[in-house]
């Protein structure tokens, strides 16, 4: 490990538990996205077994879906947090006692034994509050708001104020679980993929894994040999649903804007148009590039900034996935809470405002053009549609909830789209997306 890590290197190798204690510290402590810190050396979780990187994943995601419980049961033994005694040890164990059903001992004592021996002081209060953790924390925990106390004040009153509290609180229960793997199939039954993947067939036409297990592994996702690509791609159900909104695209040129990391460009190549996908990000754009090799798709790739670039021909269609907060991810990023704030939703509101004024000046007369946010601020997505509607010739063409399979409160009385992670709660919920279509007449 290096010694830039949060936490004293003992000799031998490096826990798994201390490895976790370092990615939790990265996020809440240093501002890094979980995602970068799994994928920095220094965090020592590459060096991982497979059995061990799964247990840290879970023991940190864990920590920070559940932070708000944890800071509250331990603030019961500990009101004034000692100078120097680094939080995550103490949280890391407390979330296997509450939320893990670790026995008592192993939590606390690999708890203690983050600090090093040397450092008495800290081993001596870590397992003195972790034991009364370990006696009298789910009776706390039995008492709490878990959706109030897990979900951070800027969040949650916004919810309350747009959705109002009973939807508030679904949102924010919803993002308590782990989110299931959805699989789009390039090609094939989905039937026999079903089966295959230990999956369920979605109403969407994709599936749905509940399992865990690395991506990679699993049957379908490594491009044969013969060049034909592989059988299928991850993405959330909910992002498949904003591309459906342009209608029939087959033999269509079709602008994907802000398009990294690719899986609506793949959508876009699967159904037959002709994809030119552009982002600013050139290490993004190395990703989206390798997974549309891997499938054995094709597409124009360009590097630019979409509010200079001007393309040398209109498209007939225009699907612009803007930058946005991405709240409506938050089952699958549980950091992104701590990541951001308000501040954030100005500053990306302005800027899709300024997207979506360019990406309109591209597309034909006649075309259509989708604007979809992974978010759940309505700053960034109801309050967008004046703006969306200020856009000469611009009208709105109404998202059919049937057809896309979605229950009927998931088109807003404007006509647009509207996915909670909270709806398809019993087939294990979906992100909370926001995708209006326009036609340009």
């Amino acid at each position: 490990m290096s010694d830039a890590s949060a936490f004293p290197t003992v000799p031998g190798p490096a826990s798994a538990r201390r490895v976790a204690a370092n990615l939790v510290d990265m996020v809440l402590g240093k501002g890094r996205a979980l995602d970068d810190a799994l994928a920095d050396p220094r965090s020592g979780f590459r060096d991982l077994s497979d059995r061990d990187r799964a247990f840290v994943r879970r023991l940190a995601t864990t920590t920070l879906r559940r932070r708000g419980q944890i800071d509250g049961c331990l603030r019961k033994f500990l009101t004034l947090w000692p100078k120097g005694l680094p939080r995550e040890a103490m949280r890391l164990g407390a979330a296997e006692l509450l939320f893990l059903d670790a026995p008592a001992h192993a939590a606390v004592g690999e708890a203690v034994n983050l600090m090093h021996p040397e450092q008495k002081k800290p081993r001596g209060l870590i397992n003195a509050v972790l034991r009364k953790v370990a006696i009298e924390g789910q009776a706390i925990v039995a008492e709490q708001d878990v959706a109030r106390a897990n979900t951070p004040d800027w969040l949650w009153q916004s919810w309350v104020n747009f959705y109002g509290e009973d939807v508030a609180r679904d949102i924010a229960m919803a993002h308590l679980q782990e989110a299931p793997l959805d699989i789009s199939l390039k090609d094939g039954d989905p039937a026999d993929w079903a089966e295959t993947l230990q999956a369920e067939v979605l109403p969407t036409g994709g599936l749905r894994r509940m399992g865990g297990g690395a991506v990679e592994s699993l049957p379908g996702f490594t491009a044969p040999e013969d060049g034909s690509g592989s059988a299928w791609w991850v993405q959330d159900v909910a992002a498949t649903l904003p591309a459906k909104l342009l209608g029939d695209i087959a033999g269509k040129r079709v602008a994907d804007l802000c398009a990294a990391p690719g899986g609506k460009t793949a959508q876009l190549a699967a159904l037959g148009a002709s994809v030119m996908a552009v982002d600013r990000s050139d290490p993004r754009l190395k990703r989206l590039k390798e997974n549309l090799k891997r499938l054995g798709f094709k597409a124009d790739v360009r590097t630019a900034e979409i509010e200079q670039w001007q393309p040398e021909e209109s498209f007939d269609a225009v699907l612009l996935d803007a930058p946005c907060t991405a709240t409506g991810t938050i089952r699958r990023h549980p950091d992104l809470p701590y990541l951001k704030d308000e501040t954030d939703v100005a500053k990306l509101a302005e800027l899709q405002r300024r997207l979506m004024v360019a990406a309109w000046a591209m597309l034909k007369p006649g075309g259509r053009m989708v604007y979809c946010v992974c978010s759940l601020q309505p700053e960034e997505a109801e309050y967008q549609i004046r703006h969306l509607l200020a856009l000469p010739g611009a009208e709105i063409i109404p998202a059919d909830a049937g057809r896309l399979h979605l229950p009927s409160e998931a088109v807003t009385h404007e006509g647009a789209l509207r996915t909670l992670p909270s709806m398809w709660s019993g087939r294990g919920g979906m992100d909370g997306f926001f995708a209006i279509c326009l036609q340009k007449n």
